[in-house]
Order: structure tokens, then C-alpha cells, then sequence
């Protein structure tokens, strides 16, 4: 797979895919990581005179414009992290506007393309739109691992049309994924959180086969409860997938992996309520809900991580975004944090709301690496190669 080390792009015209779906609360960008990620590639791309056109998306909207999901607000801050001088804007993705703009475009100069989203030719593959738009440009550079996960236009179309390179980032979270993963030493421990099991089932019987301890928390684990007949009153739960989470228990078992599933929670009658109750999850009273980890499972996985040479993490304990049922999540981060260089612990972290809740415990020294990835750091951790990434090494044009 050629990337940016060994593939020199100079007095180009790039495509580059980022991935700019940055968080946002009330129009402030919270968490800039993904804009500093695509910072090396694009560095390199200015000091080599190319004119770098960015395709990103950002949020869902389903192939038409909607005004508050526009890429307009990223601007400054695009500016800023990327130490340039300007960046252009490209309202529509036409070839006239594209033409036009790396007209007026210096060498070495940036261009944000809007949202890519808002082309209905993004997320359904159209090819003939991917082969309209190649033809405008001389290579196109992925950047964007934590999208390689979709099988869309910008991430495997324009591939098949043009010479398409590895960015910086991409490559750095392929390595340190793999390298965590292909020197596991045991004991080892996987944290897997979340709301659903079923977007966790591939993943969860790959670590089986890798891990000896596995801790199941957040609500996927109310599923895991209820397949062991216990009574989670009206906690949120998969009843269609019992029977995968007793398939899933005896695998593990076969295996000799351990699963820990709460012995103590954290309950309330809904989400909003601050005075919740704790008690063992055969007390759960009628009309509760689980909405996190209580103190003694807590204390349980604290316990295995500190006896641990490697842990693995992916998904909050509990309904973290909201308090006090964050307890567990920061609980689990700040444990790691205090012990990991003591003990001389690998930490690898992935997920969206799992690096959010690192970042509010100040956690982050804790990890020997932090994913910027969601959906394609866990098909990654399934033992699945991205679509993306396999458009890049099925490039047939370099």
C-alpha cells in the first residue's frame, strides 16, 4: 500500500479525505483530534507545492443540503490547526466550481470541499460520479481511517480512478492497532461497552479467542443478565439476541476466558433522575432501569486491570454522558491512568464516547495508543480489513 513516505506527490491536484465529523455542542467544536490527525499528511502535500482539495462529511444528511450540517463553521479552526494561510471553500462538487477554484488556488494552498454528504452520490456508490470527479484530479490521498469502515464514493469510489495513497494518519492507525494486537501477552483484559450487543458479536467472539478476562458493560450487558435468567426489570435489552449472548458465555468458557459480567448497579426510573439507587442486580426494583456499573464490579475490573500486562477498551460501563451514571466509565479511566506506566500496561482505547470519556477524566497519558476511529476501529478489532483500505491496495494505477 503506497503512502505519503514512499509515493512523492508534487505540483499536484489531490483529492484527500479527512474525517472532519467533528463533535460539536451548541455550535462549539469540543474535541479537535481529528482535525490535528490529518495534520502531517496535509503539511507534507503544502511543502510538495500541491493544491489539496479536503472531502469530509459531517453528520447525516441523507444526500440534501441542510443548512446546520454544513462544513462552513470548520473554517477557522481548520485554519488554525493546519497552521495555513487560507482555505478555500467549495460550495458544490461540479466541475466547473472545481476548475474554478484550482484556477485561483496557489501552490501549496488547502481547499475544504462541502460536506460530501449532501451529494446523493456518496452514500449509494456511484461510480459514474466518482469517474466524473477523478477526472479532475491527479491523485487522491485516504486520510480518513475512522470513515474507511463505509463502503461510500469518497472512500472506495475515487480509488478506482485514480493513483490513491495512504495518508499519514491512516497508516499510523493501522500500525498501532496491529501492533497491539499481534503482541498480546496474557494476563490480558478487554473492556467492551456500548448499548447493543448487536454491533458487538463479531467483536466479541474475536477477543475471546485473545483475551482471558472480558468485561461486558453499559447495556449490552443487560442482554448477558437476562440470557442468565436474571430479572433486569425495564432496563434496555436485545431479547432477540439472548440466545447469541449464551453462545457467546459458552464459547468463552470453552476457552477459558473469563467473562465478567455487574454484580452490583446503578439504577434509577429514568435516565434524567440524579438520586439513583445501587444495589446487586437480583434486587433490581420493578419499573428501574440499569444505568451503570456499581461500586464492587467496579472495584472487580479495576482489580483485573491493575493484574494485567495488556488492556484493551472500546465502549462506556454505563450512560456516561449523563451524571452520575459516569462513575464507572471515569472509574475505569482513571484507574488506567494511575497504573498503566507503574505496571508497565499496553492500553489501547478506540470509540467515540470512549476517548470522550477519557478526555473529561484527563486520562489520556494513560493509553499507549488513543483511536480516533468508531465503527472502523471496531470492524478493525473484529479481524476485518476497511473497504477503504482495501481500495487503496487494490489501487491499479501506481
Amino acid at each position: 500500500m503506497k503512502n505519503l513516505d514512499n509515493y512523492k506527490i508534487e505540483n499536484k491536484k489531490v483529492l484527500f479525505r479527512a474525517d472532519l465529523n467533528v463533535p460539536v455542542v451548541e455550535g462549539v467544536i469540543t474535541n479537535i483530534s481529528r482535525i490535528s490527525a490529518v495534520k502531517s499528511s496535509i503539511k507534507k502535500l503544502v511543502s510538495n507545492k500541491n493544491k489539496i482539495f479536503i472531502i469530509s462529511h459531517f453528520g447525516r444528511p441523507n444526500g440534501k443540503f441542510v443548512d446546520k450540517l454544513s462544513l462552513n463553521f470548520i473554517l477557522l479552526s481548520l485554519k488554525k490547526v493546519l497552521e495555513v494561510n487560507k482555505v478555500h471553500f467549495l460550495k458544490n462538487l461540479n466541475k466547473d466550481n472545481i476548475n474554478k477554484t484550482a484556477n485561483e488556488m496557489q501552490s501549496g494552498e488547502v481547499c475544504l470541499i462541502e460536506n460530501i454528504r449532501f451529494q446523493k452520490e456518496e452514500e449509494k456508490i456511484d461510480l459514474d460520479f466518482a469517474k466524473s470527479i477523478s477526472f479532475l484530479f491527479d491523485v487522491y490521498v485516504n486520510d480518513a481511517f475512522s470513515a474507511s469502515h463505509r463502503n461510500h464514493t469518497s472512500i472506495t469510489g475515487f480509488a478506482k480512478f485514480l493513483p490513491a495513497i495512504a495518508g499519514n494518519n491512516l497508516i499510523k492507525e493501522i500500525n498501532n492497532i496491529n501492533s497491539f494486537l499481534q503482541n498480546l501477552k496474557k494476563p490480558n483484559i478487554a473492556i467492551i461497552g456500548g448499548s447493543k450487543i448487536s454491533t458487538k458479536i463479531k467483536l466479541l467472539k474475536n477477543l475471546i479467542e485473545k483475551f482471558n478476562t472480558i468485561v461486558i458493560g453499559g447495556a449490552m450487558a443487560n442482554t448477558f443478565l437476562l440470557a442468565n435468567k436474571i430479572n433486569i426489570a425495564d432496563s434496555l435489552v436485545e431479547e432477540n439476541l439472548v440466545s447469541d449472548a449464551l453462545n457467546i458465555q459458552q464459547k468463552a468458557k470453552k476457552l477459558n476466558c473469563k467473562i465478567i459480567l455487574p454484580i452490583d448497579v446503578v439504577c434509577a426510573n429514568k435516565i434524567e433522575d440524579k438520586n439513583p439507587i445501587y444495589c446487586k442486580i437480583e434486587d433490581i426494583p420493578l419499573g428501574f432501569k440499569i444505568l451503570d456499573l456499581g461500586k464492587i464490579t467496579t472495584k472487580l475490573i479495576n482489580e483485573e486491570i491493575i493484574k494485567s500486562k495488556m488492556v484493551l477498551w472500546n465502549g462506556p460501563v454505563g450512560a456516561f454522558e449523563y451524571k452520575p451514571y459516569d462513575e464507572a466509565t471515569n472509574g475505569i479511566a482513571k484507574t488506567i491512568k494511575l497504573n498503566a506506566k507503574k505496571f508497565n500496561i499496553k492500553t489501547l482505547a478506540g470509540g467515540g464516547d470512549t476517548v470522550s470519556a477519557i478526555n473529561n477524566t484527563k486520562s489520556e497519558s494513560g493509553f499507549t495508543y488513543i483511536s480516533n476511529a468508531g465503527g472502523a476501529f471496531l470492524e478493525w478489532l473484529e479481524g476485518n480489513e476497511s473497504p477503504g483500505v482495501i481500495a487503496l491496495k487494490e489501487n491499479k494505477f501506481i
